[in-house]
């Protein structure tokens, strides 16, 4: 298979198996494609959003009003990536309360993730995040078709209150760690 094949599988970095649609806590990081800087800078270790950064954070805060089985947390606008949390509520329509995977997959319907990110799943909720800002940022810049956003997207299940104080304290401090984050490319 050639490099150009149309048949040609990508390696998922999700975890294989659990169902991204269960309820549950998720730190999430979304990458600029090629890691370009274009929501800002940071000035004496604070984030100074720029128009696109700006259109970003609102396409952030914006997914808690659209879909009210999710509930926003900590997150962090940075000069070429986002950080955050997000935590899918179960809310009776089809989610199902689970805080961390375990080793028995065992129901989980493989075919329906064949054909791209299913409803109400971490992927569907990232996907129309980045999809949504980017033809924001797009219009905004004149630059219809132009990515903005890397493909895919960084996730962490997270497992307890311990692991969520940890990762609010990381997004919190991000700015004033912006000379040492592996994200930087200045």
């Amino acid at each position: 298979m050639t490099e150009d094949s149309p048949t040609r599988h990508r390696r998922s970095i999700r975890l294989k198996g659990y169902d991204y649609t269960l309820a549950g806590a998720y730190f999430v990081t979304l990458v600029t494609w090629q890691r370009d800087c274009l929501f800002g800078r940071i000035a004496e270790g604070e984030m100074c959003r720029n128009e696109l950064g700006e259109i970003v954070a609102k396409m952030w805060l914006e997914t808690a009003i659209v879909r009210p089985n999710v509930v926003l947390d900590s997150f962090v606008v940075m000069p070429n990536h986002v950080h955050g949390i997000i935590i899918i509520i179960d809310d009776g329509v089809g989610a199902s309360c689970r805080l961390a995977p375990t080793d028995d997959f065992t129901n989980i319907d493989e075919h329906k993730y064949l054909h791209g990110a299913v409803s109400g799943s971490l992927g569907a909720i990232l996907g129309q995040i980045k999809s949504l800002s980017t033809k924001r940022i797009n219009a905004f810049r004149q630059t219809p078709g132009n990515p903005v956003w890397q493909r895919n997207f960084y996730e962490r299940i997270i497992r307890n209150e311990r692991e969520m104080e940890a990762i609010c304290a990381y997004i919190d401090a991000n700015p004033r760690s912006w000379g040492e984050d592996e994200l930087n490319r200045l």
